[in-house]
């Protein structure tokens, strides 16, 4: 009984502790509010959006922004405010399913490389230094090329180049936790490798992989953009930002707005990561603590 009130009391006080050090860090409220809103936007786009992100209208083709069109409207006559509040959806989700999907193998293959060790951790470690001698980008496009294009293989490109970032730090943190005594206390007692590593060495590394997880969203995000942009993404008449992106750069002096809007829409979403990503490495980290 007297165990689990010490437990409960430890857990509440790091909690508190974080929750200080994230309130009185600005940057990191900042971000954590424009992640905020767009995630809101993402709910919220069938509501909100003034008209259909697929309708074509020739007759109002490349308006620039007014009462009528806030953000103006495309080559087409689309309504370049719709496309971006629905394009949030395919965007973050986008950034979001690539990140789980590089997390899910990466802790995978980095709890079982640092628990194991000898050639078990030599042949993933191999495998990951593979994996990292390609540039993330150049990975992901070699991937594409051979899946094809498409949002699904988008997904599996950026998560694929983001598996050896979460097995290294996985690793890592794994294999001081199990060193520490606990651990051989619960082996003695019979506990079998599963139960040890997903429940007593896993919550122990969650620390790094949440830090390192809010910042590669931003990276994920802003690489599936970038694929779309080169048309290796969404296909028309999708309403990615990359991919607006992309049919907005012909139109650049005439109707600069259909490059900008959308545009700028990515850069405020990867900054809002990068800021509240920070935050979380300060609030996490013992040694930045220190």
């Amino acid at each position: 009984m007297e165990l689990a009130k010490a437990r409960q009391n430890t857990r509440k006080e790091r909690w508190q502790s974080f929750r200080s050090v994230m309130t009185q860090n600005k940057a990191a409220m900042a971000g954590a509010i424009i992640i905020g809103i767009y995630l809101l936007m993402m709910l919220v786009a069938p509501l909100v959006a003034p008209y259909d992100p697929f309708e074509i209208s020739l007759e109002d083709k490349l308006t620039p922004p007014s009462m009528e069109h806030w953000m103006g409207t495309d080559d087409k006559g689309r309504d370049i405010l719709s496309r971006i509040l629905y394009g949030s959806r395919l965007s973050i989700g986008v950034g979001f399913a690539s990140v789980l999907f590089g997390a899910f193998f990466g802790i995978t293959l980095g709890l079982i490389a640092g628990y194991y060790g000898k050639w078990v951790d030599t042949i993933i470690s191999r495998l990951l230094d593979v994996m990292l001698a390609f540039p993330g980008i150049l990975l992901a496009l070699a991937i594409i090329s051979a899946l094809g294009p498409g949002l699904i293989n988008v997904t599996i490109a950026v998560g694929v180049f983001s598996i050896p970032l979460f097995a290294r730090i996985v690793r890592g943190s794994t294999m001081e936790v199990k060193k520490l005594e606990y651990i051989d206390a619960i082996r003695t007692l019979g506990a079998n490798d599963f139960t040890i590593i997903f429940k007593h060495v896993f919550p122990n590394v969650l620390s790094p992989i949440i830090v390192q997880g809010s910042m590669r969203l931003a990276t994920a995000i802003l690489s599936a953009a970038g694929l779309s942009f080169l048309g290796l993404g969404a296909q028309p008449p999708s309403p990615e930002w990359g991919a607006m992106l992309s049919s907005g750069r012909d139109f650049l002096f005439s109707a600069p707005y259909m490059a900008i809007f959308p545009g700028l829409m990515i850069s405020v979403l990867v900054l809002g990561f990068n800021l509240f990503g920070d935050g979380l490495r300060d609030a996490l980290d013992p040694k930045l603590k220190k």
